[in-house]
């Protein structure tokens, strides 16, 4: 491991003066980011430890929505009575990911800015990650890329320093992708809020460059608009295995029922792009449409379009379109416990 030095924040103001140095980086509970210093993927010259800031609260606010500090822990936000009643998608999804002991250090807002699980960025005897060293090249195109996109990738061919087909590893934000959730960030030029939907980017044409924050700025929060899905959502999450795994594809499917007809929808897709997958189209298709297996195979078709698959991953296409239509369907029958196939 490389030297680096160490500043423990006493206040919001004074992480962000510490973390606008270069090389600077937060760490909350650590269960990426120290990892990422182990396998010399990360080598922050400085590390603000954040974690005893006054950002672990969960409020109820005035107009329903629902407030969630930076550095509550994803075991107790799962665990908390106001996500179980008022958000079950989002306690669905969290207590499918990772373990327990994992749970139990990592934070709302590290959660938020996971990076990708994608072989070739975590291991540096690959010299081809544009994500880990910009232009280098996408070893993953021509190698072993059974987790990797199918949707918002760029593919410009393995030797483009553009290139990049790592997806995006996280539970809780496919969950708060559906939801429509609201980040707070603060940083040298005052507060913001960031829709969830432009939170993460897509590779784009800088597949180092991840999220819209600035390198000043500090999540202190996430914000839960007031809940429609409270008695119909499902989190599917497929994987390899029930434990400790990340997920194939995942589906965040939250309905607000009128009988048998769908009122409105939020629904994201994961282990599909480099952030949770979301298309308004697909939840404005399914209003004022009877549930059943035809109106969810037609959002599952408009959650997909575009969709290209690699000579490992193909199955992944048909397999997310599968999975679509199976969590719609229990959602709409309100089950309550996510499952984990």
């Amino acid at each position: 491991m490389k030297t680096f030095e160490y500043e423990r924040a006493a206040s919001p103001q004074k992480a962000i003066h510490a973390g606008s140095a270069r090389g600077a980086k937060y760490l909350a509970g650590g269960t990426n980011l120290v990892d990422l210093m182990k396998y010399q993927v990360e080598s922050p010259t400085m590390l603000v430890d954040i974690g005893h800031l006054d950002l672990a609260q969960i409020t109820a606010n005035a107009d329903g929505s629902v407030t969630v500090g930076a550095l509550v822990r994803n075991s107790d936000l799962a665990d908390h009575a106001l996500i179980k009643t008022r958000y079950p998608l989002l306690s669905q999804a969290l207590l499918s990911g990772a373990s327990p002991q994992l749970r139990n250090m990592a934070t709302t807002g590290g959660n938020l800015l996971q990076r990708t699980r994608c072989y070739y960025f975590t291991d540096v005897s690959f010299p081809a990650c544009n994500k880990r060293i910009a232009g280098s090249g996408c070893a993953a195109i021509q190698g072993y890329n059974r987790i990797h996109a199918i949707l918002g990738q760029t593919d410009k061919g393995a030797d483009s320093g553009e290139t990049c087909i790592a997806t995006h590893p996280s539970d809780m934000c496919v969950a708060m992708a559906a939801l429509g959730a609201t980040v707070e960030v603060e940083g040298a030029r005052g507060k913001r809020r960031i829709p969830f939907a432009e939170f993460h980017r897509l590779p784009g044409n800088t597949p180092w460059i991840e999220t819209t924050l600035h390198t000043d700025e500090l999540i202190t929060a996430v914000t839960l608009p007031a809940t429609k899905f409270s008695q119909n959502a499902y989190y599917l999450k497929v994987r390899d295995r029930n434990s400790y795994a990340f997920a194939l594809i995942s589906v965040a499917a939250g309905l607000e029922m009128d009988g048998e007809t769908v009122r409105s929808a939020g629904i994201a897709l994961g282990g599909v792009a480099l952030k949770p997958w979301r298309k308004v189209e697909a939840e404005k298709a399914l209003a004022g449409k009877a549930r059943g297996p035809e109106a969810f195979a037609s959002a599952a078709e408009i959650l997909l379009a575009g969709a290209k698959g690699y000579e490992h991953n193909m199955f992944k296409i048909e397999l997310a379109k599968q999975a679509v239509v199976r969590a719609l369907t229990l959602a709409s029958q309100g089950t309550t416990e996510g499952a984990r196939a």
